[in-house]
């Protein structure tokens, strides 16, 4: 598809995709998409190695800490919608305004009534880290409209990239319905197709009028986006250390069922730290939720039996 086709979709029809497009196509160097790519490489591994992230994809997550992050986004897209609805026909963003595909808000507020019931306003706030962040995008929403696409790039491409990976990894840990109650914010119900449409978006992001002074500015912007949501991941660690460690799956931490879950050491040491009792007990009750505990708990029952049995004849 061509920069002139790209031009003459309109905002918030349905798009159409070519499966025979190459993803980078005629890409090059000066191109802003390249740019962002290239330019947040060293921001985008700093935040995927953020505790909260690292903790997040090994399915240790703290149910209280996902309510909060779920808090802290819809503060965030709030804004960031908010803007965008405002600077929707402004020149050198409205090539990039795909509310019905991309909005998140609407998403995020079925979470939060799934968390904290139809009150869920009376209970949250935005919190310090998040606020910062929403200053910012109301900032820029006001007097430099243009470094927009910093922040749309940062959340929504990163959202249909590895948000889809964390949707899994929380629907798996917190044992979330199949129906997708509290996973609403991973699901984009009118995108058909993730990586054609990243590929259409990186497009449009090309054919907008920037020369390299204000491509240098949007790199810079999406940087400190980036930092912006270290920050909150930052605050939710610091929150997590005040959070008494949540148990799952009836005491223990996620466990996916893979090699023997007593010589791991992590569990072994969460557990144990427990006490005694509590740590035999929960050691008991993981084993009696596997077929093979099952079948031993089964052998042992009987041959208690048999020798009772044998002691009163």
């Amino acid at each position: 598809m061509s920069a002139e086709d790209l031009k003459d979709i309109p905002n918030g029809d349905s798009i159409p995709y070519d499966e025979n497009e190459e993803e980078d196509e005629g890409v090059g160097p000066t191109d802003l998409s390249e740019l962002l790519k290239e330019g947040t490489k060293e921001s985008h591994d700093k935040a995927e190695n953020t505790q909260f992230v690292k903790e997040f994809l090994k399915g240790r997550i703290r149910k209280e800490l996902f309510k909060l992050a779920a808090v802290a986004l819809y503060y965030t897209y709030s804004a960031l919608e908010e803007e965008m609805d405002r600077n929707k026909d402004h020149a050198l963003f409205s090539p990039l305004y795909f509310p019905l595909e991309l909005h998140r808000r609407d998403a995020l507020i079925r979470d939060l009534e799934f968390f904290f019931g139809k009150e869920w306003q009376d209970l949250v706030k935005c919190s310090e880290a998040t606020s910062k962040y929403v200053e910012r995008i109301h900032e820029i929403g006001h007097d430099e409209p243009e470094l927009l696409v910093a922040h749309a790039y940062t959340r929504y491409m990163g959202d249909l990239s590895g948000g889809q990976i964390l949707k899994k990894v929380a629907q798996r840990a917190m044992k979330l319905p199949s129906t997708g109650e509290g996973i609403h914010f991973y699901v984009f119900d009118n995108i058909t197709n993730h990586k054609e449409f990243k590929q259409l978006y990186r497009a449009r992001m090309n054919t907008l009028d920037l020369d390299q002074e204000l491509k240098d500015r949007i790199v810079k912007e999406a940087n400190l986006a980036f930092q912006f949501n270290m920050q909150v991941f930052e605050e939710l660690d610091k929150i997590g250390q005040s959070i008494k460690d949540e148990v799952l799956d009836g005491g223990l931490p996620v466990y996916e069922g893979k090699g023997d879950i007593r010589k791991c050491p992590y569990y072994a040491a969460k557990l144990a730290a427990g006490g005694g009792s509590s740590y035999a007990c929960h050691m008991a009750m993981a084993l009696l939720r596997r077929p093979s505990g099952q079948i031993i708990m089964a052998a042992c029952v009987a041959t208690i039996a048999g020798m009772f049995a044998w002691y009163f004849i």
